[in-house]
């Protein structure tokens, strides 16, 4: 796949087909393929009861972080990630206006299989509100409408599927 983007290239197109971590206020950041930091500050529409956010935000950054991760390092091989599953323990509640950090770093990268750990803290508080760990399927760039939407973008000659 001669014609796929370099990484920076794809992250920023990344960032722009990524609604859910735009509507959400999320900001990734690559220290290196396979580490990666989202922040979000927690809002109004992610509380579940006053002053307390649901669980599913916390759940949604940390799908994001480790799916993040994994997609940064397979990138470099020229593929894609889909999540496999994750576990999540839930450490401490997160309020309204918390500042959230998450972090993810690559643990394994094999044939088919990814796995990612990651926690989400809350400097403010100086706890780590939650932990996870998640598995990831590998497959090749070329089967997803992502590749096609970057050559598209970038003029370049759309590569068929496999």
């Amino acid at each position: 796949m001669a014609d796929m983007p370099d990484l920076a290239t794809l992250l920023a197109l990344y960032d722009q087909v990524n609604h859910y971590g735009r509507t959400n206020g999320m900001k990734l950041a690559v220290q290196q393929p396979g580490t990666v930091t989202y922040t979000m500050t927690v809002q109004e529409q992610h509380l579940s009861s006053p002053g307390t956010a649901h669980g599913g935000v916390v759940a949604g950054l940390m799908d994001a972080v480790l799916g993040a991760a994994a997609l940064t390092r397979a990138f470099l091989d020229q593929e894609f990630v889909s999540t496999v599953e994750f576990k999540l323990n839930f450490l401490h509640p997160v309020h309204l206006h918390d500042e959230l950090v998450a972090h993810a770093e690559v643990e394994h990268h094999g044939k088919s299989l990814v796995v990612v750990g990651g926690r989400i803290e809350c400097p403010a508080r100086d706890v780590v509100v939650a932990r996870g760990l998640g598995t990831f399927n590998r497959y090749p760039a070329t089967k997803r409408q992502f590749v096609q939407a970057v050559a598209a973008q970038l003029g370049l000659a759309q590569p068929a599927d496999e």
